[in-house]
């Protein structure tokens, strides 16, 4: 990692040492992915099992799991992962359902009624990665909020062969449709439906390059989906009290992730920063993904700060995905702490822990976007519909109010639906 001191940059450096890795999405992957789109589209089934067959080398017969398949899978899992998923799950829930909306139902002036009421999401589709890692955990991430909101259709996808994990975590969690469909056509075949593929109305769940190209291809043509997504990325603040075997640990476990994830500690302690560049190198040696973090961390770097004021600065300006607080009262930054996916404070909350069981969501968003976006949550599955109702008094009263306004913006139509009303009520 390469380290910088914060307040030797100019502002244009301080810029590119910001900076993401170029992200994977060329020109070649949108092509690439526009070709499955349309094949998806145009051959419906028939393209399904033609690219699991080219992509993932599985040839099947049929594309939906059968319940024999799923129970056979269930009695696979080892009773102690079981315990560990119930936890999990057990935790997710209660998060989750915390998050339940509160009524909205007032009087804004006397006879006039305004409501908000919430709705789920009826379709939604569920993409779980596969691969060296199959993401059981994400399945407990998107299935819980989906179950708790009341979608009242869960489809899962996932690439062939599914992990015994991944389906005994969605029975676990009542999904009853599950495809072993992967990469860009599945995120295709939910978006528009198959033979046997339930189209969906919005699509969660996290991909590579090809699956984020997929899902920003079917938004632009009205499927909704989670969030925008790109590579995996930590961002950790500590000060001369953290044990560098911590930071360093919390920084590798997003680093594993893949090549183009990225990492970043800003310290003020030249100190610690040395000592856990130190760590990163033993702690690298017993990894068995040491050689894609070693591509992760070859573009990702640490700062020497001023003061734990401008860490913070610094951690804003980045706005991670997971931001790590590893100070000696890490709780007292949380109201300067503006920009990030999720944030662990404390030496004893590592990034492990939400990623997997402490209750909070995984899904977050990258690239700078926590400016803006939330990490998944109950509200995404859901969406609010306003109400209102008016008393003829009620009416009367807000009437001149809404003429005047819509006189104003021309709009006489607008107007008329009032003074209609107004006059019958006078007569």
């Amino acid at each position: 990692m390469q380290t910088l001191i914060w307040n030797n940059l100019n502002p244009t450096e301080k810029l590119t040492a910001l900076s993401r890795p170029a992200q994977m999405v060329g020109e070649q992957i949108k092509q690439a992915v526009e070709e499955i789109r349309e094949n998806v589209k145009a051959n419906g089934d028939k393209a399904l099992f033609e690219l699991g067959e080219k992509f993932d080398k599985v040839k099947l017969d049929r594309l939906s799991v059968s319940a024999e398949q799923i129970e056979a899978a269930c009695q696979r899992i080892s009773p102690e992962l079981k315990a560990a998923i119930a936890n999990a799950k057990e935790n997710i829930t209660r998060f989750h359902q915390a998050q339940l909306p509160q009524e909205v139902d007032l009087e804004t002036q006397a006879g006039v009624r305004c409501q908000v009421v919430t709705r789920p999401i009826n379709r939604v589709g569920l993409y779980i990665p596969g691969g060296s890692a199959p993401l059981f955990s994400t399945v407990l991430m998107l299935a819980i909020p989906a179950q708790i909101a009341g979608c009242k259709k869960i489809v899962l996808c996932s690439p062939p062969p599914i992990a015994d994990e991944i389906l005994y975590t969605a029975q676990l969690c009542g999904v009853q449709t599950i495809y072993a469909v992967g990469g860009a056509q599945a995120v295709f075949a939910m978006a528009y439906g198959t033979e046997s593929v339930a189209q969906v109305d919005k699509i969660f769940g996290p991909g590579n390059a090809f699956v984020t190209e997929a899902k920003r291809q079917v938004q632009q043509q009205g499927t909704a989906i989670d969030m925008p997504a790109g590579p995996s990325e930590v961002l950790v603040i500590a000060d001369e009290f953290a044990d560098p075997d911590f930071v360093a640990s919390d920084l590798l476990s997003q680093a594993e992730h893949g090549a183009d994830s990225q990492v970043i500690l800003v310290t003020p302690s030249e100190t610690l920063a040395k000592q856990t560049a130190l760590s990163i190198e033993k702690q690298l040696a017993q990894l068995p993904r040491a050689e894609t973090a070693r591509k992760a961390l070859s573009h990702s770097r640490i700062f020497i700060a001023e003061s734990l004021k401008q860490a913070v600065e610094i951690s804003n300006e980045y706005a991670p995905e997971h931001l790590v607080v590893q100070t000696e009262n890490a709780r007292a930054l949380l109201p300067e702490l503006d920009n990030a996916g999720s944030i662990f404070l404390g030496a004893y909350s590592p990034e492990s822990m939400g990623d997997y069981a402490s209750g909070t969501n995984h899904v977050l968003p990258t690239y700078g976007y926590t400016r803006t976006t939330s990490s998944l949550g109950l509200a995404d599955f859901s969406k609010r519909m306003t109400v209102q109702e008016l008393t003829p008094q009620g009416f009367q009263d807000l009437a001149p109010t809404v003429m005047q306004m819509a006189q104003a913006e021309q709009l006489e139509a607008h107007k008329q639906a009032v003074s209609i009303r107004l006059a019958k009520i006078n007569n």
